[in-house]
């Protein structure tokens, strides 16, 4: 069986055993509270985990676009939610075609949206339900008032192909307090308007956690919980020996005292740090920060009398993984040492 020394730098190794704790976690903390867990794929975009968080007990999962759904469901994920504005002949096509694949269902924030769709769907026997989208302080897609959502989802039902489908919001980190309140003034301002919401979709990895049996929310949709990263222990999700991603590295440099220098650089770390000091940490060496990135360069700071030596090979820990894993065409699933099986990052790229 080969090992990680086997393997050619940089390459994503994926701690199989830590991946399916995270899993199993979360998934018990839904059955708990009475969730439905949705998991987003865009963290892996692999059948593989998809198949896996199916397996123990997800209701089916979350793409952001067609081309990711289309992988999903050639590789036989049944349920599929595309919480996403679908606009255009092409793309409206694509979805129709799925739409008699897997069951599926999708969002919108507008009249034109909605016109779209209901030109398109038009088989009242087959129904596409549509969940409207609600801004509860991202700031990013979805309606701002319940006046909106009422009026959106009256206009979807009067759709002969399309259904309401209930509500979905994807609400800024640590503001799920916030959007709680603005979900249950719209879900009662449908209630007035006669209009049943039996789902309520929310998403997010850090604030699952402070959802409690109480909540309107009625579906969760994870993504990075499946391999946390640094932003998510920062947020108190888990530690680092929850992290199931990291990068392996080889230090190709070490120009003076407390520099080196990684074959890790910007096109495999990522410079997104989703507001953290640095790029990321070496893992089992204290004091081993990441702290700039040119393409194919990563440089490290150390302190705390910490020490590498050329040749080296190190595993990052990245910010955020998600945007890691868009990064290679493959991840190699490991135990300890050995690497278990290298697969295809299978929805890497797929677009529309």
């Amino acid at each position: 069986m080969p090992t990680i020394h086997d393997l050619d730098t940089p390459s994503i190794l994926i701690d199989a055993a830590r991946a399916e704790a995270n899993i199993a976690r979360a998934q018990a903390h839904a059955d708990k509270n009475g969730l439905k867990l949705r998991p987003h794929i865009k963290t892996h975009k692999l059948p593989y985990w998809a198949k896996k968080q199916v397996a123990a007990g997800a209701v089916g999962i979350t793409c952001q676009k067609i081309g990711e759904a289309e992988v999903m469901a050639d590789a036989g994920l049944a349920d599929i939610f595309l919480p996403y504005n679908i606009l255009g002949r092409a793309k409206l096509e694509r979805l129709l075609a799925l739409h008699g694949r897997v069951t599926l269902s999708v969002t919108a924030d507008s009249v034109d949206t909605i016109e779209g769709l209901a030109a398109t769907f038009t088989d009242a026997g087959h129904r596409l339900p549509v969940l409207v989208e609600f801004d509860t302080g991202m700031g990013r897609c979805g309606v701002q008032t319940a006046g909106e959502a009422v009026a959106l989802a009256r206009q979807i039902d009067k759709a002969g192909g399309l259904a309401f489908g209930g509500l979905m919001t994807y609400p800024a980190a640590g503001r799920a307090a916030e959007a709680e309140a603005w979900l249950a003034d719209v879900r009662q301002a449908l209630a007035v308007s006669g209009v049943a919401c039996d789902r309520i979709s929310s998403g997010g990895t850090p604030d699952m956690w402070r959802s409690n049996e109480a909540s309107v929310v009625t579906e969760y949709r994870p993504g990075t919980y499946i391999y946390l990263d640094r932003y998510q222990v920062a947020k108190g999700v888990g530690t680092l020996d929850d992290c199931a991603l990291t990068v392996l590295s080889t230090v190709v440099s070490h120009p003076t005292p407390t520099r080196a220098i990684l074959d890790a650089g910007s096109k495999a770390l990522s410079s997104d740090t989703l507001g953290l000091a640095d790029f990321g940490e070496l893992l089992g060496v204290s004091g081993a920060r990441v702290t700039g990135l040119s393409e194919e360069h990563g440089t490290v700071t150390l302190s705390d009398h910490a020490k590498l030596r050329i040749g080296e090979r190190v595993r990052v820990v990245p910010d955020h993984c998600c945007v890691v894993t868009n990064l290679f065409n493959e991840v190699n699933l490991i135990d300890g040492d050995k690497v278990l099986e290298t697969l295809p990052v299978a929805a890497r790229g797929r677009m529309g």
